[in-house]
């Protein structure tokens, strides 16, 4: 489930604290995350946190991108010290985002052989079979193949948010 940031104005800050504090000072005991979402929304100036939302714009609302910290965990581990696929993942959602990372290594907007993706396949894993990273690379329509097999383009598209920290990551170890 996508979250949505909600902006939330603030025309005073003082006044705004000082609110906050005695919605604070009222409470009992700790206020829950929607209970905290409500006071945090009345110290605004709004009823609660539905009518915030309800003021604001479609345009002004944006959804966060939620990272899998988990899946890049899994996947990092996947890959040594120098940044290369050490071993194969078994699980398929962690094997295509492992391939997302090779994949930002081949160059953009040049055909390269079935030889030259190969090779610079091999320098950027160590398991020695870079066919199942060819193969698994146009399943997913990261990269296009020729009828002969002979040619492949590296297809350009934004990565996903999970893709993009890995190659983020695995950048800094090379």
């Amino acid at each position: 489930m996508t979250r949505t940031v909600t902006p939330l104005p603030v025309a005073d800050l003082s006044a705004f604290t000082r609110s906050l504090r005695q919605h604070l000072q009222a409470q009992p005991t700790a206020p829950g995350h929607l209970a905290l979402m409500n006071i945090v929304a009345r110290a605004a100036g709004f009823r609660n946190v539905q009518h915030l939302r309800a003021t604001q714009t479609p345009a002004q609302q944006t959804p966060a991108p939620v990272l899998d910290q988990a899946q890049i965990t899994a996947v990092l581990r996947h890959f040594d010290a120098q940044g290369r696929l050490a071993t194969w993942p078994a699980r398929t959602g962690l094997q295509r985002l492992a391939v997302r990372a090779l994949w930002a290594r081949l160059p953009a907007r040049v055909v390269l052989t079935e030889r030259q993706i190969s090779d610079t396949l091999n320098r950027w894993h160590s398991f020695g079979d870079a066919a199942i990273l060819r193969r698994t690379m146009v399943e997913l329509k990261l990269v296009t193949r020729s009828p002969d097999c002979r040619d492949y383009t590296r297809v350009e598209a934004a990565p996903t948010p999970e893709a993009r920290a890995l190659i983020t990551v695995l950048e800094s170890r090379t």
